[in-house]
């Protein structure tokens, strides 16, 4: 079996103490899929798709700073992983500039935009809310 089946736009692996990549994390990015795989001997991947995204956030511990290191949070319309954390990877700010580019070019492909994942629950006119009744309207 081939063991590259993707072209990776940008790989790393999660970083522990002194900022060194002893861990059995890594992170993958590609074209249109962010990709999580753990594990030594089962192996767990987790992937998605870069258009679901909704929202992504740096955080940047002391701890994490001082190796030059930071998480990188992204909240995502998914069943099994509405928050994603890339945790403790190198360079934190360049690979949140190309993650947003690589969701906005996917976004762009499917014509498809924020607004456009609201669902009945969460947003600003929740038909299930008690804030409006029939006779508002």
């Amino acid at each position: 079996m081939k063991k590259d089946l993707f072209d990776y736009l940008w790989t790393d692996k999660k970083r522990t103490i002194f900022g060194l990549p002893i861990s059995f994390t890594r992170y993958f990015l590609t074209e249109n899929k962010f990709i999580t795989r753990r594990g030594f001997l089962k192996i767990v991947e987790d992937e998605l798709e870069l258009y679901k995204v909704t929202d992504k956030k740096l955080v940047l511990p002391l701890g994490q700073r001082i190796f030059k290191c930071g998480t990188i949070v992204m909240h995502v319309k998914d069943v099994d992983t509405p928050i994603k954390e890339v945790v403790s990877v190198k360079q934190p700010r360049k690979v949140l500039e190309m993650l947003d580019k690589q969701i906005n070019l996917n976004r762009d492909k499917y014509n498809i935009r924020g607004r456009d994942m609201m669902g009945p629950e969460g947003g600003p006119y929740d038909i299930h809310s008690d804030e409006f009744s029939s006779t508002d309207f």
